[in-house]
C-alpha cells in the first residue's frame, strides 16, 4: 500500500450525481476526490435533459454556455414529444400526460429546459470540475472505509494496477448507485415499493424514419415485442435509438442479448421487419453493447450516518421511474444542497449542525419525487397509477423546505406551481430580472443574500455587520421597484434572506429595520452556530 493521501471531501462515484458533488465543491473552493470503479463515462444518454432548476445551479458555475450548445435540440424551442403505441410504425400515437417538458417553468426562471443527453452532460461536468481542481479517478474503487466523529479513512484500489492505498477525508458522499456499498455497509435500509423490474438497453443505429414518417418522438412506450418496451430517440433524425426492454435476470443473462436479438428487439419495436440495425459499445474501451438497470422507487431510511460523516446522495438515498426525469434532476438538487452546506462548515463559516439539514430537505423531496415518478410510470406502463398526478411544474421546483436552517416557514409542505410561490422561507426565491440578461437567480451561489426593499437600507448595514461579527460572506442588494418587492412578498421596508442554494432562509414583511438586533442571531442559528 502506498503513502497515504489526504482530502475534505471523498466523493464515492462519478456519474451525474458524483460528477455534480466535485464540480460544486471544486467551484466553491474545496478541495474533493472523487473515485469510479468504471474505466470511462458511460456512453449511454439516461437523463434526456435537465429542468430550469437544475441548469439554475450549473448556470451558477458560468456551465449553461457549453450546456446549450452541447443539446440535441435548441432549448428555447424544444418541446419534449412522448407517445404510446403497439409500434413505432403504428398509424397513430396515444398521448403522455404532461409531456414533461415543463413549459410551465419558462416564466419562472431565466435558465429554459435544457435537452441534453447525460453522456454529453458528464462530459462537460468532468471537464469543468477538473478545470476548477477537483481530483477525478476512474478504474479506482472503494474497497473499505471507517468513519468516526473525527472523519473518514478509506482504503481505495486502482483497477488498473491492482495498487491499494489509503486515503483520509473529512467527510465522504455516497453517490454510488442504486446498490450503494456504502450504504449496505451502513447497515441504512429502503422505504418504498423496492425493485419493480429489470430492464435491458443498447444504442443503436438504425434508420427508423419509415417508422416515425415525419413524426416528432422524443421516447415511445411500446407494447412489442413485449411490454415494457421503450424506444428513445438519441438524434433528431429517428437515425439513433436507445432500445429498453423489461427483462428477468433470474432467467436470463445480459449474455443472452446477442447484436441479432438486439436488432431483432428494434425491428419489432419499430414495426420494421427489414431495418438494418448496428448495436454499438455503451462504455468507452470495451465492447459492452448491453446493460442491464433496475427500475424501481425507494428511498433510503437514512441520508446521513451515526457519526454525521458520511451522506448519501443520488441514487444510493433514492431511486425512482426513470419517467419524468425527475430522478436524475433531484440527484443534481440534492448534491447541492448538501454541498453548499460542507463547503460552508468547512470553510468554518458555519457548525456542523447545518448538514443535520440536508437529511431534513432533501429526504422529503426525495420521497415526493419518488411517489410522482412512480405514478407516472404507473399512468403509462402499470403500477403505481393509484397514486395522486401532482402539477409537474410544482414537483420539479415549487418543493418547500422545512429545518432548522429556515426559519418561520408555513406548515403546509404541499408543493406549488413556482409562479404562486412569492419569497416564503423554505421556498426557491423567485426570478426577477434585473437588467442586462441577468436574474436575481444570478446573486446566488457563493454567499448569503440579503435583498431589501427600497428603504431598507438599515437592515443592509446591520445584516452586514453582523455577517462581519461571524466571519462569514454576506452580500446585499435592493430589489428594484413595487413588484420585484411584491414577488419576494414584502414592503419597501422589508427584507428576505437568501441561502446560497436560492432558497429562502427568513424573511420580515416590513420594518426590517425594527430586526437590526436579531440579524446575527438569525444568521447563526441558519448556520447552525447558535444552541
Amino acid at each position: 500500500m502506498t503513502a497515504e493521501q489526504r482530502t475534505s471531501v471523498l466523493v464515492v462515484g462519478g456519474a451525474l450525481t458524483g460528477l455534480s458533488s466535485a464540480l460544486f465543491l471544486a467551484w466553491q473552493g474545496i478541495d474533493c476526490v472523487a473515485v469510479e470503479r468504471h474505466p470511462d463515462l458511460l456512453l449511454h444518454p439516461r437523463l434526456r435533459g435537465i429542468n430550469p432548476r437544475t441548469l439554475e445551479l450549473y448556470r451558477q458555475i458560468g456551465l449553461e454556455p457549453a450546456i446549450r450548445e452541447a443539446c440535441f435540440a435548441d432549448p428555447d424551442a424544444f418541446k419534449w414529444s412522448a407517445v404510446r403505441a403497439e409500434t413505432l410504425a403504428d398509424e397513430s400515437y396515444g398521448a403522455v400526460e404532461d409531456a414533461e417538458a415543463g413549459g410551465g417553468l419558462a416564466a419562472a426562471s431565466p435558465a429554459p429546459f435544457a435537452p441534453i443527453d447525460q453522456d454529453k452532460l458528464e462530459i462537460l461536468l468532468r471537464a469543468k470540475a477538473r478545470a476548477l481542481g477537483a481530483d477525478i479517478r476512474f478504474s479506482t474503487e472503494l474497497v473499505s472505509f471507517s468513519a468516526s466523529e473525527a472523519g473518514v479513512h478509506a482504503v481505495l484500489r486502482d483497477r488498473t494496477t491492482d495498487e491499494t492505498y489509503g486515503l483520509t477525508a473529512d467527510y465522504l458522499i455516497a453517490a454510488d448507485g442504486t446498490h450503494s456499498s456504502v450504504r449496505e455497509r451502513l447497515g441504512i435500509g429502503v422505504d418504498g415499493p423496492g425493485i419493480l423490474y429489470h430492464t435491458i438497453t443498447a444504442m443503436v443505429d438504425a434508420d427508423l424514419t419509415p417508422a416515425t414518417r415525419g413524426r416528432a418522438v422524443s421516447i415511445a412506450y411500446l407494447q412489442k415485442p413485449r411490454p415494457f418496451t421503450a424506444l428513445l430517440a438519441h438524434d433528431h433524425e429517428a437515425k439513433r435509438w436507445v432500445i429498453a426492454m423489461g427483462f428477468d435476470p433470474s432467467r436470463e443473462s445480459l449474455g443472452d442479448y446477442t447484436d441479432e436479438r438486439v436488432a431483432d428487439i428494434v425491428r419489432a419495436a419499430a414495426g420494421l421487419p427489414e431495418v438494418d440495425v448496428k448495436v454499438r459499445p455503451q462504455i468507452p474501451g470495451t465492447d459492452i453493447k448491453v446493460l442491464g438497470f433496475p427500475i424501481g422507487a425507494q428511498v433510503a431510511q437514512r441520508f446521513v450516518d451515526d457519526t454525521g460523516r458520511v451522506f448519501l446522495a443520488g441514487d444510493a438515498a433514492r431511486i425512482n421511474p426513470p419517467t419524468g426525469g425527475l430522478g436524475g434532476n433531484a440527484a443534481v438538487q440534492g448534491a447541492h444542497n448538501l454541498c453548499w452546506k460542507l463547503a460552508a462548515v468547512l470553510e468554518g463559516h458555519a457548525g456542523p449542525k447545518l448538514l443535520e439539514t440536508y437529511e431534513q430537505e432533501r429526504r422529503p423531496v426525495a420521497e415526493l419525487t419518488m411517489q410522482q415518478a412512480f405514478a407516472r410510470f404507473g399512468s403509462r406502463m402499470g403500477p403505481g397509477a393509484e397514486i395522486e398526478l401532482l402539477d409537474y411544474d410544482a414537483v420539479a421546483m415549487g418543493y418547500r423546505y422545512r429545518s432548522s436552517a429556515v426559519l418561520g416557514a408555513p406548515d403546509d409542505a404541499r408543493p406549488v406551481p413556482p409562479s404562486a410561490l412569492c419569497a416564503e422561507p423554505g421556498t426557491r426565491a423567485p426570478h426577477v430580472p434585473i437588467g442586462e440578461g441577468r436574474s436575481t437567480i444570478d446573486l446566488y451561489g457563493k454567499a448569503f443574500v440579503l435583498l431589501t426593499g427600497s428603504k431598507g437600507s438599515r437592515a443592509a448595514t446591520a445584516a452586514k455587520a453582523a455577517a462581519d461579527e461571524l466571519r462569514m460572506p454576506l452580500e446585499t442588494h435592493v430589489l428594484g421597484g413595487a413588484d420585484a418587492e411584491a414577488r419576494h412578498g414584502i414592503e419597501a421596508s422589508g427584507a428576505v434572506l437568501v441561502r446560497p442554494d436560492g432558497f429562502v432562509a427568513w424573511r420580515i414583511e416590513s420594518n426590517a429595520g425594527a430586526a437590526e438586533a436579531e440579524l446575527a442571531d438569525r444568521l447563526r442559528r441558519v448556520l447552525g452556530r447558535s444552541g
